[in-house]
């Protein structure tokens, strides 16, 4: 592509995540004419219409796939849509970013994945954390052996509240919602495969979540193949704000990231010293890293690269959900290759 030439994209699901990049693309990426955006509640779809004036509104998907002037997709829909959208749009020639997971199924992303390839389209995955600069940072100081020999790496991750019962329900569970960014995060910070997954996990939080079939606190254990030995500790509910924490040990010293807060101002008196909360929730604390996932996937198609974050990429955490669910159910470590 013509790197003077802008990008047509359309946008399939306009809810929380869809809306955030619908914001991007009209009002921060001035690379990217934003053509077409497609959602069932039409409602919501002419509210997006008034604030950024969008040229073309569809309740289906199609219409974005027919459309000369679209020359990509970003797929932001509900999960059990992912498959069935990223490949017709593949099919269609259409480039495509697809929110994670691409599927619960191994079956069907493998499937994805060689549609994609035939079709000669870039395909990007939607994890976003990889291009929070923090986290960058931390690669870089791994990468570059600043912390020398990596020993272990610690990944704490807590959600604000529990998501609605009818989402974990449907959602795959906790590993495959919610821990398959810190799998994703701890491939990319270590640049290693993980080979085997042990978790603990139990009903802490709330008891529909259990009744539902999923647990609501856990922690995991990962062993890579370089040696490093990884911890990921989970709850759906932290009651100070969205808690995001990442160390890497090394031979050399050690990295850590810590809680941005939503200012910077401590207050001290007699009664103790305090400061602001964490951001409330993934938007608020990330709304930088999704633009720039954004940016990075446009530019892979003006410049004819691969993409930052493939499919195989976005094959991998699953593989690891999958195997942290048949650890916890079977109580023993899993390795890889038995999924």
């Amino acid at each position: 592509m013509n790197k003077s030439s802008k990008i047509g994209v359309g946008v399939i699901g306009a809810g929380r995540i869809g809306r955030l990049h619908i914001e991007h693309l009209a009002q921060r990426i001035p690379e990217v004419d934003l053509i077409a955006i497609c959602s069932l509640d039409f409602d919501n779809l002419e509210a997006l219409d008034v604030q950024f004036n969008v040229p073309k509104l569809a309740a289906d998907y199609n219409i974005l796939l027919e459309d000369p002037q679209i020359d990509a997709v970003l797929v932001a829909s509900s999960t059990d849509t992912h498959v069935e959208i990223s490949q017709a749009a593949a099919q269609a020639g259409k480039h495509v970013f697809c929110e994670k997971p691409i599927s619960l199924d191994l079956e069907q992303i493998d499937e994805t994945l060689a549609i994609v390839e035939k079709a000669g389209v870039k395909f990007q995955v939607g994890f976003n954390r990889r291009f929070d600069v923090s986290f960058a940072r931390i690669r870089e100081a791994v990468a570059s052996g600043e912390i020398g020999e990596p020993h272990i790496l610690r990944i704490t991750s807590r959600d604000p509240s529990p998501p609605p019962i009818e989402y974990v329900k449907v959602s795959g569970g906790i590993f495959l919602d919610m821990t398959i960014h810190d799998f994703d995060m701890a491939r990319y910070l270590i640049e290693d495969e993980v080979i085997e997954v042990y978790a603990a996990g139990g009903v802490r939080i709330d008891p529909q979540i259990g009744e539902a079939g999923d647990i609501d606190t856990t922690v995991i254990t990962l062993r890579f193949q370089n040696g490093v030995i990884a911890t990921i500790d989970n709850s759906r509910k932290a009651v100070y704000g969205y808690d995001q924490r990442v160390e890497v040990f090394g031979s050399k010293g050690m990295v850590t990231v810590a809680n941005p807060r939503t200012n910077t101002v401590t207050f001290s008196g007699n009664e103790g010293t305090r400061a602001a909360s964490p951001p409330y929730f993934f938007v608020e604390r990330y709304k930088e890293a999704f633009l720039s996932e954004l940016q990075a996937f446009f530019a892979c198609i003006q410049e004819d690269t691969s993409p930052p974050v493939t499919g195989e990429d976005g094959r991998a955490p699953v593989v690891m959900g999958l195997a942290a669910l048949k650890s916890l159910r079977e109580n023993r470590p899993v390795l890889l290759s038995e999924i």
